[in-house]
C-alpha cells in the first residue's frame, strides 16, 4: 500500500469523515437526496450541488462569470450538516467546496445518484462523473453513482449500493489519481445480481440535428442521436448492466495513451 493511501487512512481515524455530496441533476433532485441520506450513516455530510440541472456539461468550469452559492434548506430527513446551491457546474461545486465553503478537507466526494446511465462514452460528457474527477484531481477520494433509468426508479436500492461502495473506499482508500464510476441497474436491491469491476466499453453516438424554425423565422437545431455499442469484448460496464450487475469502473484523469508512446516516438516529426 502506498504511503499516500496510508496517510489518508490515518487521517480518517482521527475524526468523523467529512463527505461531500454533489451531482449534475441539481440540488433538488431525487437522486441526491437518496445519496446524502445513505452517506449520513458514514460521516458528516455536506451537500454542495448545482442550483439547476447541469447534465452533460462534462468538466466545464466557470471562468468568465462569478460563481454564486447560497445556503439551501436541504431535505431534513437526509441528515446533512449543511448544504449550498451553486450557480455553476458540478466541477465548480467541488472546487468551491474544497477551497472555500467547507471548514475542513473532505475525506470522500460522492456524486449522484444520476438519473440515467454514465457508461461507455457517456463518461466523457457526464457532469456527474466530472464532479468526482475534479475531486480526484484535488487529491480527494471520489466516486460517481448513476441509476440506469431515465424515469425515476429504485433510488433506494442505488443508495444502498452507494453506501456499500463508499464504506469500502473510506476503509481502504483509492490510489492517487483514480476514481470509481458506479452504474446501478434499475432493480430492487434483492434483484441485483451482484457487483462487478468492469472496464469502460467503447461506444459512440450516431448523431443528427433536427432543423426547426422559431416564430421569428430564425432556424435553430435540436440534437438527437442513437447510442452505438462498438465493443465486442467481455467485462464492460455495458455487459454488467445488461446482466443485472452493478458496474464499478476505475477511471483516471491521466488521458495519456501510454501503450502507444513508444510507437509515436518512432515517427519523424521534422519536415521531410
Amino acid at each position: 500500500m502506498s504511503n499516500a493511501i496510508e496517510d489518508r487512512q490515518n487521517d480518517r481515524s482521527e475524526e468523523q469523515p467529512l463527505i461531500l455530496v454533489c451531482n449534475d441533476d441539481g440540488i433538488d433532485s431525487e437522486g441526491i437526496a437518496a445519496l446524502a441520506g445513505a452517506m449520513s450513516a458514514l460521516g458528516e455530510v455536506h451537500v454542495i450541488a448545482p442550483m439547476d440541472e447541469q447534465s452533460a456539461v462534462g468538466h466545464a468550469i466557470t471562468v468568465r462569470d462569478p460563481v454564486r452559492a447560497r445556503e439551501w434548506d436541504f431535505a431534513e430527513e437526509a441528515g446533512v450538516a449543511g448544504a449550498y446551491a451553486v450557480s455553476g457546474t458540478p466541477a465548480d461545486c467541488v472546487k468551491l467546496a474544497v477551497h472555500q465553503l467547507l471548514s475542513r478537507r473532505p475525506q470522500l466526494v460522492v456524486s449522484g445518484i444520476n438519473r440515467g446511465p454514465n457508461t461507455a462514452v457517456n463518461v466523457i460528457y457526464s457532469g456527474t462523473v466530472s464532479a468526482a474527477t475534479e475531486a480526484s484531481i484535488l487529491g480527494v477520494d471520489a466516486a460517481a453513482f448513476s441509476l440506469c433509468e431515465w424515469d425515476g426508479g429504485h433510488y433506494d436500492a442505488a443508495a444502498e449500493v452507494a453506501q456499500r461502495v463508499a464504506r469500502r473506499i473510506l476503509a481502504k482508500g483509492l490510489p492517487p489519481g483514480l476514481l470509481l464510476n458506479v452504474n446501478i441497474p434499475n432493480r430492487a436491491l434483492g434483484e441485483l445480481e451482484g457487483l462487478l469491476v468492469t472496464r469502460q466499453a467503447r461506444s459512440r453516438w450516431e448523431e443528427s440535428f433536427a432543423r426547426r424554425v422559431d416564430p421569428f423565422d430564425r432556424p435553430y437545431y435540436w440534437l438527437a442521436g442513437e447510442f452505438i455499442d462498438l465493443d465486442e469484448g467481455d467485462g464492460t460496464d455495458l455487459d454488467a448492466i445488461d446482466d443485472g450487475y452493478v458496474s464499478i469502473t476505475p477511471l483516471q484523469h491521466d488521458l495519456t495513451a501510454h501503450e502507444h508512446l513508444a510507437a509515436f516516438k518512432e515517427w519523424t516529426w521534422e519536415e521531410d
